[in-house]
């Protein structure tokens, strides 16, 4: 299966169609065996469904073989996310739980944070709830890429804290964001730390 530094290089969140264009172009590649391209193809639904081309990406996704374990906790993911953004949350609730498990159980580390962040934005009653177990899980990561999540959730924490008025409490999550975004997180996780502080 893939790592995920190879679908972050294809990835540029702030312009889904080029996304949407490098994963046609992977899926495509025969240098890719049948089941990455399988991954590749749910990373594919998940840059149209965040153009709000909700059927066209579910139509992607249910044509996709998840026999393989990973791809099946990615299309499950995906499905999720489509649900999520177009407006469905409590739909996608189940399919975030199930992905969070089944990563959970293949040890697939990335992947089970993943699903409990995307739990901590479609549950919003239990936001927190959400988060905070998702830091647990990612703070006790081997994978390096699984620690980066630290920075972005402890500011989603710390976020959530201030919008309920507990804002010496944000403070801590944003320094903590800050810290874990100089430690192991990228440049816009930095500024993005800095910006909360300042705010709070």
């Amino acid at each position: 299966m893939l790592d995920q530094q190879t679908l972050d290089r294809l990835w540029d969140f702030d312009n889904p169609g080029l996304s949407e264009a490098r994963f046609r172009a992977a899926t495509a590649d025969p240098g890719f065996d049948a089941d990455e391209r399988a991954e590749l193809a749910t990373q594919l639904g998940r840059s149209i469904g965040l153009q709000g081309r909700f059927e066209e990406a579910d139509e992607l996704l249910d044509s996709i073989d998840g026999d393989e374990p990973t791809v099946a906790v990615r299309v499950l993911l995906e499905r999720g996310r489509v649900l999520n953004f177009s407006g469905h949350a409590a739909m996608a609730v189940p399919l975030f739980e199930q992905a969070a498990e089944l990563a959970d159980h293949l040890d697939e580390e990335f992947l089970a944070v993943d699903a409990l962040h995307m739990l901590a934005v479609a549950d919003a009653a239990h936001t927190e709830t959400w988060t905070r177990s998702a830091l647990e899980y990612a703070s006790t990561a081997h994978d390096a890429t699984t620690r980066r999540w630290m920075a972005a959730l402890h500011n989603k924490l710390g976020r959530t804290l201030h919008d309920a008025g507990r804002c010496a409490e944000a403070m801590v999550e944003f320094q903590l964001a800050e810290q874990w975004a100089e430690r192991a997180g990228t440049p816009r996780q930095q500024e993005l730390a800095r910006e909360a502080i300042d705010s709070c």
